[in-house]
């Protein structure tokens, strides 16, 4: 039996990032939860909530004064609504608490930027700066540094984009302001709470696309981008809401700077991810499926080059609760304590 070595708590258990938290983290060898907190729950049971928990975990929601009185957490897993946590983890930073933040509010280093897109205030700027963004594929050895407290998980439409764009746009093979990103997801990527459009009836048998142009994901995007590309990137980001459950695809467009194939492209793509274990490229005339993600922590990549149009075709899918989310603050806790960032995250995928 192997010894647990971190205990974590978790708030905003009662959605359905932090059910996936849950989850997931019941297969991690080396973690207890201590605590699962939800405002608008508190009291209730677990399996009250989620029944699929039944005779697995039953721990009570609780306030979360349960967390700041609890000493013995190291970890805390911050899955809640934009604009709630700027107002939680600096107290909890304070305390010596490693906290990763699952919601958008220390994505985005710009305070400014965060108010023109999320129409909130932002986080003091002190810990935006402190914050590492936790794309794991992409800022690895920085997350590994041994100062870091707060990580700020990406978005799960931009981890889908950014693995998909980053190896064509490093190597300087497409234009970076010819970029258009065509992106749907699941229902489930809106969250639990209830509202008009996320109703069976408005879902079923439809699709819609949403904030054309307003989506809080684009500056995360090309703050991202730009770092990688080292000069501005402008981006063209759709959203769409599509009638299932679980999944994100982006399909992505973007001119050619020099000649290539298809061949070569996926070559490049394999070269820059040959160490990723969760980053699977598709061999030339395959394109990847939502389902063959699902319920796990894996992205698929799958290319093509356009030579009629002279424009690089890129398919990315991932399962927007597991490494648009959980998975990835599993992977990202599972680097900051130096483990195999694969502990508790080797879950085939669900198929059909």
């Amino acid at each position: 039996m192997e010894m647990i070595v971190l205990k974590v708590g978790i708030v905003g258990a009662n959605g359905y990032g932090g059910a996936e938290l849950l989850r997931l983290l019941h297969h991690h060898p080396y973690i207890e939860i201590e605590n699962v907190v939800s405002h608008s729950t508190k009291g209730t049971s677990l399996t009250k909530q989620y029944p699929h928990f039944t005779k697995i975990n039953n721990m009570k929601l609780e306030d979360l004064n349960q967390i700041e009185i609890n000493e013995e957490i190291d970890l805390l897993f911050f899955s809640t609504p934009s604009g709630v946590t700027k107002e939680m983890i600096p107290y909890f930073l304070e305390k010596g608490k490693i906290c990763i933040d699952l919601s958008g509010d220390y994505r985005l280093k710009d305070g400014q930027l965060y108010e023109k897109w999320y129409k909130k205030s932002p986080a003091p700027s002190y810990y935006l700066q402190k914050a590492v963004y936790g794309l794991c594929e992409v800022n690895r050895k920085q997350l590994q540094l041994p100062e870091v407290k707060l990580i700020a998980n990406p978005g799960c439409y931009p981890t889908a984009t950014l693995l998909g764009l980053i190896p064509a746009l490093k190597e300087k093979l497409i234009d970076p302001d010819s970029i258009i990103i065509d992106a749907k997801s699941g229902v489930s990527g809106a969250g639990r709470s209830p509202s008009l459009g996320n109703l069976f009836a408005e879902i079923n048998e439809n699709m819609k696309a949403y904030k054309l142009g307003e989506h809080q994901h684009i500056p995360e995007i090309e703050q991202v981008l730009e770092e990688v590309y080292g000069e501005g990137v402008n981006i063209s980001f759709t959203t769409h809401l599509i009638p299932m459950t679980r999944g994100i695809m982006c399909t992505m467009y973007a001119n050619l700077t020099k000649e290539i194939t298809t061949e070569e492209m996926t070559n490049i793509y394999r070269l820059a991810y040959e160490d990723e274990h969760f980053i699977r490229i598709y061999s030339p005339g395959e394109s990847p499926a939502t389902k063959n993600v699902s319920g796990s922590n894996f992205c698929d990549i799958g290319l093509k080059v356009d030579k009629r149009t002279n424009r690089l075709i890129i398919v990315s899918v991932i399962d927007n609760l597991v490494k648009g989310a959980a998975g990835q603050a599993i992977q990202n806790m599972n680097l900051i304590n130096g483990w195999d960032e694969r502990t508790g995250l080797e879950i085939v995928p669900l198929f059909p």
